[in-house]
């Protein structure tokens, strides 16, 4: 891809479920997108503010104009509120969009009530819908399967299509939404586990196999998959499928 200036993709961690994340076996920071000058933060799970600070070169959370959150569990929201207070500059500059779903606010809030007014605007995602925040412009998802509610999201950056399959059973119509250049996929476990609503490397290898982009990163990994070295299984299922696979890395970035 021809870069433009500024845009990337950066995994500020890939830690997936409770356990990897409790040990910080690997960051769970989320994913942090330039495009056009437009800053965005994906799920700031625990240590968010902290990979910023420590990525080279650093990213600065007060230069964030929106933040996604695709569903409120902790390993990607523990940051959340933190990473609000850093974007608008403690609350002394209202500024930036928060999205999130409807049931991440309300009774049980994973948004501090003393910061629910510092960002311009809180905005409840919808399945299916499309969004803004600056020069960055995302649809939703059909509502996935999982505890709470979760949406996936798909974009644009420079000329390539993207899209992260976030925390989800395995469902087929997934493949019609994910069509897309770069497949972005939370894989948490290496065995299938169907009582548990993620998705297993079974899931994923037929997720690829359908939808064929022309690459697909593998993130989010439970135990299981570490332990299965994620960077040999990626390997595997380039051989098989035919398609650049790739374990992502903490840190690693892609240029646009």
């Amino acid at each position: 891809m021809v870069a433009r200036q500024g845009d990337f993709l950066k995994f500020l961690g890939t830690a997936g479920a409770r356990f990897v994340m409790i040990k910080q076996l690997r960051a769970s920071g989320g994913i942090w997108i330039s495009c056009r000058g437009t800053n965005i933060l994906v799920d700031p799970g625990p240590g968010s503010i902290v990979r910023c600070a420590a990525s080279r070169p650093k990213l600065d959370p007060s230069k964030l104009d929106a933040v996604i959150l695709t569903h409120r569990h902790l390993d990607h929201s523990g940051d959340l509120n933190v990473m609000i207070e850093a974007m608008t500059e403690g609350g002394f500059k209202k500024r930036g969009v928060v999205f999130c779903p409807g049931d991440a606010i309300g009774d049980d809030s994973v948004i501090l009530r003393h910061v629910m007014n510092f960002p311009e605007k809180i905005e409840i995602l919808k399945a299916g819908q499309g969004y803004q925040a600056g020069n960055f412009e995302f649809t939703t998802s059909m509502r996935h399967i999982h505890p709470v509610e979760t949406y996936g999201i798909k974009f644009r950056i420079n000329k390539a299509s993207v899209a992260l399959l976030t925390d989800t059973k395995y469902f087929p119509e997934l493949e019609n939404f994910y069509k897309t250049d770069i497949l972005i996929i939370c894989v948490v476990f290496y065995e299938p586990r169907p009582e548990i609503e993620h998705l297993s490397l079974a899931d994923v290898e037929e997720i690829i196999r359908r939808i064929k982009p022309k690459q697909a990163i593998l993130t989010h990994f439970g135990m299981g998959m570490l332990k299965a070295k994620p960077y040999i299984q990626a390997e595997k299922l380039s051989q098989k499928l035919d398609c650049r696979v790739q374990a992502a890395s903490d840190g690693m970035t892609i240029i646009f």
